[in-house]
């Protein structure tokens, strides 16, 4: 619970939104999200997950099961902060030998601020 501020009241909540909803998502794999060390949910492509934060500063940290990204984040009282996460696949010879011989997609992890509008 948060501290309360001059008035006596607790700050209010803040909110977190990532959406995996970006036209120019891989789709495949799903990423895996976790807020200051706490896993907060996953997504495949299509979802996108809300959680109450509270004020300050926070990390999101988004993983593939490849890929990890790390953003440091500030949240305000009664913010609402978006991100962006989608899957990439790279491209080269080498990524096609790592799915004949491995089985797995070389794939990069996009992470960006806002909800998707364009291709950032």
């Amino acid at each position: 619970m948060s501290a309360p501020d001059d008035s006596g009241q607790a700050p209010a909540a803040a909110r977190l939104t990532v959406h995996r909803t970006a036209t120019w998502d891989e789709q495949s794999r799903q990423i895996l999200c976790s807020v200051d060390g706490k896993h907060v949910g996953q997504l495949l492509f299509g979802q996108t997950l809300t959680r109450e934060i509270p004020p300050g500063s926070h990390t999101l940290k988004a993983n593939n099961t490849l890929v990890w990204k790390t953003v440091p984040f500030e949240a305000g009282p009664g913010d609402h902060v978006h991100f962006t996460v989608w899957n990439e696949a790279m491209g080269g010879w080498w990524a096609r030998l790592l799915f004949i011989f491995v089985g797995a997609a070389a794939l990069k992890l996009g992470v960006t601020t806002g909800p998707p509008q364009s291709r950032p």
